[in-house]
């Protein structure tokens, strides 16, 4: 696909990941990612705490309950329970992934992760560099 159709995609499905961020319940960030395939998305998921848990991501002090699971994790996780694999997938995330989260992507077959925002620490980004991963930032969203 030529370059500027696919930032063209690129921003499209960003600015649906951070649509999809809002259904949040947390306070401090809300993060939303998808995981396309061959023009397909194929999964979603949002920063939140797990099923059958009050929505609250932040404890009394106003830090992340460390149970909450993040956007990336909830959308391989919703994709490991369909028929779908993400495989040779692309992730369309609002911010850089940890480097937990940097693990699960690699061990899950995505082949590009595309980024709005950098995350603070970026030792994420460095594994799935050394990963063979394909990292694209694209800061400007407007179409």
């Amino acid at each position: 696909m030529p370059e500027n159709k696919q930032l063209k995609y690129d921003k499209a499905y960003l600015r649906i990941a951070k649509e999809w961020g809002k259904l949040s319940y947390c306070k401090r960030r809300q993060v939303g990612a998808l995981i396309v395939k061959d023009r397909m998305i194929i999964s979603d998921g949002y920063n939140g705490t797990p099923s059958g848990f009050e929505n609250f991501c932040e404890d009394d002090e106003g830090y992340t309950k460390w149970y909450v699971l993040h956007a990336e994790a909830n959308a391989i996780l919703k994709v490991a329970s369909s028929t779908q694999s993400s495989k040779g997938a692309t992730l369309y995330i609002t911010m850089s992934p940890c480097k937990e989260c940097s693990k699960l992507i690699h061990q899950a077959g995505i082949v590009k992760v595309v980024y709005h925002e950098a995350y603070k620490d970026n030792s994420g980004l460095k594994f799935l560099e050394k990963a063979g991963i394909g990292l694209k930032q694209i800061e400007d969203l407007k179409a």
